[in-house]
């Protein structure tokens, strides 16, 4: 049993040309000979077994170490994989089902998504209201959509965009807590504000004519505004006399200017929200306008009384006219009915009283006989 290799092999390590080779249970070949297991550990020519796990040494039928390509060999995204399975081939792979005939469906696949993608990107509903600006790549101006459906390139080759051309927008000027001061005619300064109303008449020159529209809009509107307050007076422009005439002429100055640039901007109208003096000079204002509300106070009461003037003595001319109609009809009785009428008016504002009579005094002081009476304390009832 000494001199018997381990894997099997009957052969002699001591004979002349035997190197105790056997096959191994793996499939190669064994370590086998001669050979004690003192000496160097397999190198002798002893009867003894060598041992199977020392590197060979590059001599032909001796095992080999593993190297690091056969330690990641078997080694994937899911770990090391164990042997025995799949025939050998290290773990399981991921195969798609073959259609009909042995061939892929990937390309199936692939150009399925790119159907999808063109139907999905070339396909445009504009709604009521809305126009879109079609561009090559983003960037060149290809033509517009107006509403409903329509179709273009696939995304990226054309490009789409929509905007509401129907809504009325705001710009409000000079925006909130903020002092804007005008000239007016009689070269007087009033802080004005005023709101602008406008929309989109034509989307391709909105966006491709101008660099900024929404900024044109408001230079152009502060100068039309300044134009037409400057025909106005301040107590016109204060009063709300001329704003009307004011907002008309802006609204007519801006739209022309506009239609001259070309900029696709419609103003629908202009409104004048506030009209106010500089606040440096407010309080002076406010005594002015205190003033003058006084004087037009006082003119509108004289107006007043010279109205019932004139309607009194318009009614007392009527009533002349009709006397004098009756007077012509009967002479004497309309003079003693009016002579009668007057000392009955004239008497009546008089405190002495006279009767016409022989057996009667010709004055009674009746004046002093009342104050007398007055004068006298009233007696207690009882006495």
């Amino acid at each position: 049993m000494a001199g018997k290799n381990p894997w099997g092999n009957t052969g002699k390590g001591d004979e002349p040309g035997d190197d105790g080779a056997g096959d191994s249970p793996d499939g190669e070949r064994g370590l086998g000979g001669g050979g004690e297991s003192g000496g160097d550990g397999g190198k002798g020519s002893g009867g003894g077994p060598r041992n199977p796990w020392l590197p060979g040494g590059g001599e032909p039928g001796k095992r080999r170490s593993a190297s690091i390509e056969d330690i990641f060999k078997s080694r994937g995204p899911e770990g090391p994989r164990r042997a025995g399975g799949g025939g050998g081939s290290g773990g399981p792979t991921f195969r798609l089902p073959e259609r009909p005939g042995g061939k892929s469906w990937v390309p199936v696949i692939i150009g399925g998504a790119a159907l999808v993608w063109v139907a999905v990107t070339s396909v445009h509903f504009v709604q009521p209201g809305e126009q879109a600006v079609v561009t090559w790549l983003g960037g060149k101006y290809s033509h517009s959509l107006d509403s409903g459906t329509n179709f273009t390139a696939p995304w990226p080759l054309q490009m789409v965009e929509k905007e509401n051309v129907t809504q009325v927008r705001l710009e409000e000027v000079p925006g909130t807590n903020t002092e804007k001061l005008i000239l007016t005619g009689d070269q007087n300064l009033v802080d004005l504000s005023y709101l602008i109303r406008w929309n989109i008449s034509d989307l391709a020159l909105y966006k491709y004519q101008l660099g900024d529209p929404r900024n044109a809009l408001l230079e152009i509107g502060e100068a039309a505004m300044r134009a037409a307050v400057a025909k106005q007076k301040l107590d016109e422009v204060l009063t709300g006399e001329g704003r009307a005439e004011v907002e008309q002429d802006v609204r007519a100055a801006m739209q022309a200017r506009l239609d001259a640039y070309r900029s696709g901007i419609s103003v629908q109208g202009i409104e004048i929200n506030k009209v106010d003096p500089p606040s440096r000079v407010e309080e002076a204002f406010k005594d002015v306008s205190s003033a003058q509300q006084d004087a037009d106070a006082a003119i509108n009461r004289a107006r007043a009384v010279a109205q019932q003037l004139l309607a009194r003595a318009q009614g007392d001319a009527s009533e002349f006219n009709d006397i004098y109609e009756e007077y012509k009809l009967a002479p004497e009785v309309t003079r003693r009915r009016l002579y009668y009428e007057t000392m009955e008016q004239i008497l009546s504002k008089t405190d002495k009283t006279i009767v016409e009579s022989g057996n009667v005094m010709p004055y009674l002081p009746l004046p002093e006989i009342k104050q007398r009476a007055k004068a006298q304390p009233a007696r207690p009832q009882g006495e």
